[in-house]
């Protein structure tokens, strides 16, 4: 049955809108009126051009990664329990509670209700649901697979969403630091030390080099702060527009690899990534050259995906997996290791789980490493510069304590 949207108003006036299934645009009207409303504006959920589908996406909220995931785990456990997809998409949009996700449900049921595929019907919301996720989908429905598929699907957009919190939060408390520090070094150094110094300045008497220092410092702070918050951003422009371009991109994230404590971070998370996704593939039947490919697409590192077509090449040609990622010389050996086992047994996909739980728990730990390391150097770093900014001021009073005596 295809699904309307409509906007009307009840009795007291109260403007209402949502969707509702219906015969026709006529029944959908006949049964607003019969629960005591006026219909406004009654039409078919997907017959928006794609133009205007666009811009309404861009205007109203998007899916949030834990909607996403929800959303998906809903679906697979209906689609697990026998559902049609039609049905199962009709009990996502009746029990949805924001406007967005139930209008949302109501197109991609009437897009497959029109005769497409429940991964045609996301291309036409690609905000919502990126191109690896429609990738999966395609190729459960490809294989038939497609609750188990979405299933694991979600396992990974949970499991995703929670080492990225991890790692947010554990960079938060060094961001609120360094921002703090900021601030108050920029205030002494803008209001406190010009006020205390220049009352000896008024002496006549020579002051120490740290404090001569600093009172220029002080005074280019006050006078050209917005010259350093211009070149800020124009610094942060061009580095941005240049690292857009390949070849720069390419050599910064191959820098990136190897740079100390962060590479092993950003080698672990696209690893993590790399192997959850090539897990659900190769768990729903895709042959091993379209996972490696859909894989590779997941990965933010243009070294590491670069590395994945030469892997690509190489399976092509006859080269086991193992082997061929091993020759990378990019994921860490107990990916390879396992894969390899995995390929004796003819068990790759738990192989995989296993390397991507693994990366996932020494990422983890690598990070609250580099968090415990980077707390205690903040609090230094502060403490000298607070430490040369009071011995600034405090100088000349001693001097001047001095000449009294």
């Amino acid at each position: 049955m295809p699904a309307f949207r409509f906007e009307a108003i009840d009795a007291a006036g109260k403007a209402q809108k949502g969707v509702l299934d219906a015969d026709s645009a006529r029944g959908a009207r006949t049964n607003l009126r019969s629960q005591g409303l006026t219909p406004l504006v009654v039409e078919p959920a997907a017959t928006r051009t794609r133009g205007e589908r666009s811009q309404r996406l861009s205007l109203g909220r998007r899916l949030s990664q834990r909607e996403q995931a929800i959303l998906t785990r809903q679906l697979a456990s209906l689609l697990i329990a026998g559902l049609p997809l039609d049905e199962a998409l009709a009990v996502l949009t009746e029990q949805s509670e924001r406007d967005y996700i139930r209008e949302l449900m109501a197109s991609i049921r009437a897009e497959v209700l029109g005769g497409h595929s429940l991964a045609n019907a996301l291309t036409q919301h690609p905000r919502d649901f990126p191109e690896i996720y429609r990738a999966l989908v395609a190729a459960g429905e490809h294989t038939g697979k497609l609750g188990l598929v979405l299933s694991r699907l979600a396992d990974y957009i949970e499991q995703r969403n929670a080492l990225k919190q991890k790692i947010v939060l554990a960079f938060t408390y060094p961001a609120v630091v360094t921002i703090i520090a900021f601030g108050i070094v920029t205030f002494l150094l803008s209001y406190v030390v010009p006020q205390v110094v220049n009352v000896f300045a008024s002496t006549k008497q020579q002051l120490p080099f740290l404090t001569v220092l600093m009172m220029a410092l002080s005074g280019f702070v006050r006078s050209w702060w917005w010259a350093v918050l211009i070149s800020v951003a124009v610094l942060a422009y061009l580095v941005r527009s240049i690292l857009k371009q390949p070849g720069p991109r390419l050599a910064f994230d191959r820098w990136l690899l190897t740079a100390p404590l962060l590479g092993k971070l950003v080698r672990g998370y696209n690893t993590v990534r790399f192997a959850s996704t090539l897990g659900i593939l190769t768990a729903a039947g895709v042959p091993i050259l379209r996972a490696l490919q859909a894989a590779a697409e997941t990965l933010s590192n243009n070294a590491m995906r670069a590395n994945i077509d030469d892997a690509i090449v190489r399976v092509r040609e006859g080269t086991s997996l193992s082997r061929a990622l091993g020759n990378t010389k990019t994921f860490p050996p107990v990916l390879v290791h396992l894969i390899r086992s995995g390929e004796a047994t003819g068990d790759v996909t738990t192989m995989l789980d296993r390397a991507a739980d693994g990366e996932a728990r020494e990422l983890e730990r690598r990070t609250m490493f580099l968090t415990s390391l980077l707390e205690p150097l903040l609090i230094l770093a502060m403490g000298g510069v607070v430490l040369v900014i009071v011995l600034a001021v405090m100088l000349p009073i001693i001097e001047l304590n001095n000449l009294v005596q």
